[in-house]
């Protein structure tokens, strides 16, 4: 298995484990103990399949891949996640400009605050598929995925 692969597996793996804890709120059908046994279920798979690698192949190229795959995905992703964030907060904070007399109750918002959380727990999840395509273009730049042999 190659890195990219076992990033995407990772990025499957913490989305398969953030559905399970949205169903497990929702419908709360699932009991609680269910979330760390999945928990723990997942940490052997990563385990498991981190041994499968096959390039984990330390040079300064890779190095030099992997810091700038990981910088510019925390420059795009913190753009993004503080964006949504600071939105979601002034939608929260809404004030109507009308007259109390018409005005019952707050008026319905694009999020609630347990949508926004879920959003952002997503988010957070997408974060590991951001890196792999900033590593995938960053290997292609730099000619990680080029033979060497001569």
């Amino acid at each position: 298995m190659k890195k990219n692969t076992f990033y995407i597996l990772i990025g499957c793996i913490a989305l398969a484990l953030l559905a399970l804890f949205i169903y497990s709120i929702e419908t709360r059908l699932i009991p609680l103990w269910i979330e760390p046994v999945a928990f723990v279920t997942g940490i052997l798979i990563v385990y498991t399949a981190r041994k499968s690698v096959t390039d984990l192949i330390e040079d300064e190229r890779s190095a030099k891949i992997t810091e700038n795959a990981v910088v510019r995905t925390f420059q795009v992703f913190w753009v993004v996640f503080c964006a949504f964030s600071i939105g979601a907060v002034m939608d929260l904070l809404y004030l109507p400009q009308f007259s109390r007399e018409r005005f019952l109750g707050r008026p319905p918002g694009i999020l609630t605050i347990r949508m926004m959380g879920y959003f952002q727990l997503g988010l957070l999840c997408l974060m590991i598929f951001l890196y792999v395509g900033f590593r995938m273009y960053y290997a292609r730049k730099y000619g990680d995925w080029e033979t060497d042999e001569e």
